[in-house]
């Protein structure tokens, strides 16, 4: 059975005026279909650095990254992109959604990038079975600026998995939410990322997300220690 996250010893610097400023040293993360982390550490510690390099957003300065067996960086622009929308689904504090199109409309935009192995139907099938699980199947002809923060970011979590990637994402997905949302949230992400078998990561500064995960690492000095 192929893992499908292999990030190892990855390195990572910026560019600034005076040297190179280090942000990850040698990070190494393994995670197998079904299993769940939680990233924390301070902030400027990396966290959504890291996040941008397991997503395929940004190439690693070393090291290596192998989603479902396959080295993303090695592939050109064109297919790089269309490999993150399959591979790759992303969760942000700020949900992103777009104001002018409803809920249904939002959830199909992954999957207007055409693909070899899907078609328009299809998407349209799961979005509204992702949306009937989310409890919004009430919502679908709503715009973001009629539902509430907690639907919003349900809205988000069903655009992020319409595509069935391996690897779900999430960057602060409840800090912008109540302690009662934000709780409801959480399960539904569980719940969902469980049956859907995803790796799911998430980068977050709250303790009690971060419980809720099978593995829980902190970024200290530059490097990914257990927590």
């Amino acid at each position: 059975m192929t893992t499908t996250l292999q990030a190892q010893a990855i390195i990572k610097r910026f560019p600034t005026r005076s040297q190179d400023l280090l942000v990850l040293d040698g990070v190494t993360l393994e995670l197998d279909a079904g299993e769940s982390a939680a990233i924390m550490g301070q902030s400027g510690s990396g966290k959504s650095t890291l996040l941008n390099i397991l997503g395929t957003l940004e190439p690693p300065d070393s090291g290596t990254l192998t989603i479902d067996g396959e080295d993303p960086f090695k592939l050109g622009a064109d297919e790089l992109a269309r490999f993150r929308n399959r591979r790759v689904g992303f969760i942000f504090q700020e949900h992103h959604l777009l104001p002018q199109c409803s809920v249904i409309e939002n959830v199909l935009v992954p999957t207007l990038v055409p693909s070899r192995d899907g078609n328009r139907e299809d998407g349209l099938t799961r979005a509204k079975h992702l949306l009937e699980r989310m409890g919004l199947s009430d919502r679908l002809d709503h715009r973001p600026g009629e539902l509430s923060g907690g639907e919003r970011q349900r809205v988000a979590i069903a655009r992020a998995l319409v595509n069935q990637p391996s690897l779900l994402l999430a960057d602060e997905p409840t800090g912008n939410l109540d302690r009662a949302t934000a709780d409801t949230v959480a399960s539904l992400l569980h719940e969902i990322h469980q049956a859907e078998r995803t790796v799911l990561i998430v980068v977050t500064h709250s303790e009690t997300l971060a419980g809720k995960f099978q593995k829980r690492f902190e970024l200290r000095d530059h490097a990914l220690v257990s927590a």
